[in-house]
């Protein structure tokens, strides 16, 4: 900085580089000799740079050949894969499509288009063999019970076995695909789509997924805008939507901010105008699913508070919201 506070010198943000700052120095002042302030980013840009370099860093330093994703049509996977891209360049990147029989068409077509769009290596491989050799070999045991989400965690542990498996044979590295606020609810499956290496939107809300989605289409459009504009949904189950298990996610995303980031009780949380009931609902999702936060895979913090060494919680206790 100048003496009148102004800022004379800033390096690009998130790029490596020698940068020369000369001053001139007298025995009243110090001066900078040039301006060379880069402008200042939007906090989406920074965000989104960050993530690209702790991506493209882990990678590179763990000397890894390459990464591989499972690309499923929705926001967080199409994200997900342009950050790998922009890390480690589409030559070391695999995407697989993994459909089963309740992914809609709208998604395989979808994520066929984003990886022609990028020009990664992409591969279909369905999980619908897997999944009914699954059912059959528990046939027996499940005799009499109802299905429920057990059948919905079997076919994102078919994912993550074939995701594992190719791992293990090209030695490129998982990167799951989940965001902060399905890691914060528990609105993941452990050893499903939460195996993998590395995490890029782990400390990404979902709300701002979809931020860094048009973040990335203004510089080129790589994300069809029908995978930003349709509802999300694992596509597990039939018809299936977030919204039918979780608040609307500009909702959740306030509470969990407010939870998580800023240490808000609940009914200090209410008292920025949120349903008491609602707010107590997500506040028992985010502690009861710390067990599964503690068998996630690492990723980049961007924010104030990321889950893991920001926030310590015990996995058990007796405490009741």
């Amino acid at each position: 900085m100048a003496a009148d506070g102004l800022v004379a010198n800033r390096a690009p943000f998130c790029e490596p580089g020698v940068f020369l700052a000369e001053f001139d120095v007298t025995p009243n002042a110090v001066e900078p000799l040039h301006n060379n302030a880069v402008k200042p980013i939007s906090d989406i840009e920074a965000a989104y740079k960050a993530i690209v370099m702790g991506v493209r860093d882990y990678i590179e330093k763990n000397k890894f050949p390459g990464i591989i994703l499972g690309l499923s049509g929705g926001i967080d996977s199409a994200v997900t894969l342009a950050i790998a891209v922009d890390a480690i360049g589409s030559e070391r990147v695999e995407a697989i499509m993994m459909p089963s029989r309740y992914t809609s068409e709208q998604s395989i077509e979808d994520a066929k288009k984003e990886a022609q769009t990028f020009g990664v290596e992409y591969h279909v491989i369905p999980i619908e063999e897997m999944f009914e050799a699954t059912l059959k070999t528990l046939a027996e045991e499940f005799a009499g019970i109802e299905p429920d989400v057990t059948e919905e965690n079997i076919q994102a542990r078919c994912r993550g076995i074939i995701l594992m498996a190719i791992s293990n044979k090209k030695h490129k590295m998982v990167l799951t695909t989940g965001n902060k606020s399905e890691m914060a609810v528990g609105y993941a499956t452990l050893y499903g789509d939460m195996a993998g290496g590395f995490n890029a939107l782990k400390d990404v809300l979902k709300t701002m997924v979809y931020k860094l989605a048009e973040y990335r289409n203004g510089i080129s459009l790589v994300i069809p805008q029908s995978v930003i504009h349709r509802a999300p949904s694992a596509e597990l189950a039939p018809d299936q939507k977030d919204a039918d298990s979780l608040p609307d996610y500009g909702e959740l995303d306030g509470i969990l901010q407010l939870y998580i980031e800023l240490d808000m009780s609940a009914d200090e949380i209410a008292a920025k105008g949120y349903d008491i009931a609602t707010v107590y609902r997500v506040i028992n999702m985010v502690d009861r699913n710390e067990y599964k936060r503690r068998q996630a895979a690492p990723g980049v913090r961007i924010t104030r508070r990321a889950f893991g060494r920001d926030r310590r919680y015990p996995i058990t206790n007796a405490f009741s919201n």
